[in-house]
């Protein structure tokens, strides 16, 4: 019987053939940094997403009076110590380390910048009440997030987050407070949803944005899961939402 042809034969892989590939992969694969994954991000509008990934470190602002000057439209995180803050910033922007949770919560008293693609700021504010912080500390915290949510030119609007079993407490109804005045739109994050079975977590998120209809109008509500990776899509098309219409307002006469 006459052998095949050459080119008919099913020739295997040699072993020293699988380790050189294995090698090559090995050795062309990125090295590791801090991106864990560009989440998903959803349109808003005719507008293309901004990539959150692109966040990088720009300025800490310890007095408002030492705030840069006013220009892209900024978006502030802000929220209770342990209500998951650091942790919704770093899955949004898909990194490890961007925003870094205090070993001591509510002992960070920084306004953090970040820039986006020279687009817009993510602006990290200090988380607030933590029992075991002192009263001037406290005292520094409502000077600082106060005034800046309240009169900051720049600020396109906030991010709260909240942690879905404990919603709405005292203290985020005194940010609210601060934001009344000025009417500056407000995307709440239900933070920690994951913990929540799905019907108390559906409970939950209406009953939060039926109390947020009567302390702020201009509000919206979502759960979310940095665990879970759930919400980022949602939470990313309102925050290009709020920038590209911040881009779009013509300023009032005089400004």
């Amino acid at each position: 019987m006459s052998a095949k042809p050459e080119k008919d034969r099913i020739r295997k892989p040699r072993l020293k053939d699988v380790k050189e590939k294995g090698v090559k992969e090995k050795r062309t694969r990125k090295p590791d940094d801090f991106t864990v994954g560009t989440p998903r991000v959803a349109s808003s509008g005719s507008s293309k997403a901004l990539n959150l990934a692109s966040a990088a470190f720009a300025i800490s602002v310890h007095d408002t009076e030492l705030l840069p000057a006013p220009g892209a439209p900024e978006v502030a995180f802000a929220g209770r110590s342990n209500a998951g803050k650091s942790s919704a910033i770093n899955t949004l922007t898909g990194r490890r380390r961007l925003a870094f949770a205090s070993k001591t919560p509510g002992r960070t008293q920084l306004i953090n910048f970040f820039t986006l693609d020279g687009a817009a700021y993510l602006v990290d504010l200090p988380g607030y009440g933590y029992a075991g912080v002192p009263l001037e500390v406290r005292k520094h915290w409502e000077v600082l997030v106060g005034r800046y949510v309240a009169e900051r030119e720049s600020l396109a609007g906030v991010v709260l987050m909240m942690d879905a079993r404990h919603p709405l407490t005292p203290l985020d109804h005194e940010l609210l407070a601060w934001l009344a005045p000025s009417n500056r739109p407000v995307h709440v994050l239900l933070t920690k949803s994951d913990k929540l079975s799905k019907q108390a977590a559906q409970r939950t998120l209406q009953q939060t944005r039926s109390g947020l209809s009567k302390l702020h109008g201009n509000s919206t509500v979502q759960l979310f899961s940095s665990l879970k990776r759930e919400g980022l899509s949602e939470a990313t098309a309102k925050i290009t939402e709020w920038v590209r219409d911040a881009k779009n307002k013509t300023p009032p006469k005089g400004e």
